[in-house]
Formats: C-alpha cells, structure tokens, sequence
C-alpha cells in the first residue's frame, strides 16, 4: 500500500509516517515509479507503536516493540527488552503516584486549614452582595 493508504489505515498523518521513517522505525520500500511501498506488518507496527504513545510512552521507548516485531515475534512486547522497558516505564509511573499523592496530601491539609480558619462563617463575595 502507498503512503496515504498507510496513514489513513493507521490514522495518523504521511508527515508522521515520514519522521518515523528518519527516525528508522519504520521502513518503505520503494516501487519502480519511486512511490513508498508498505504493507500489513508496517501497519502492524504503526499500531503498536501509537498504542504505546497513547499509553505515554515516548517514541523512541516503542523501538524495542518495534524490533520485537521485525524480528518475527507475534507481539512487540513478547522481547526480554521490551519487557525492560515495561518495568522502566511501571517505575516511572509509580513516582509521578507518589509525587500526586504527595501534592494531593498538601493541597488536602491546606483545605482543611482554611475551612477551620474560616470557622462556620460563610464568606460573603462581595461582587454578588
């Protein structure tokens, strides 16, 4: 399939098609007129690697999926590296918990200080009267 078909089955843009072809994610082949040539393991690939941006993964922590899957496996994450990135990416995602809870906790102990300094008073706005 062209480059169009590509991006309109992946649904992205050729723009990005193009960048993750410089970025040697993705591979084109080339026909005899010179046109880009893909085909369903190239959308594959792009699958895959949008599952994992959605996921919030940067791009290059999809390449181990990438090469997991050009190397023939059934799954970009069934590669020892692949899962190396998982973990990675699990400890990532356990400190920004920590750092939320521990924000949630400040702004919960700031609340509950203003509401006992504000007493049972409700305050008035002064735009509304």
């Amino acid at each position: 399939m062209r480059i169009g078909e590509l991006a309109r089955r992946a649904g992205t843009s050729t723009r990005t098609l193009r960048y993750y072809e410089s970025r040697g994610l993705l591979t084109a082949r080339r026909t005899g007129n010179g046109y880009r040539d893909y085909d369903e393991d190239d959308l594959r690939l792009l699958r895959q690697i949008r599952t994992l941006q959605d996921f919030g993964f940067e791009l290059e922590e999809t390449r181990p999926f990438v090469d997991c899957l050009r190397a023939g496996h059934p799954a970009g994450d069934s590669c020892p590296a692949s899962l190396a990135v998982y973990r990675r990416k699990l400890a990532e995602l356990d400190g920004l918990i920590g750092q939320l809870a521990d924000v949630r906790g400040q702004v919960a102990r700031q609340l509950s200080a203003a509401e006992e300094a504000a007493g049972d008073a409700v305050p008035r706005c002064e735009m509304t009267g």
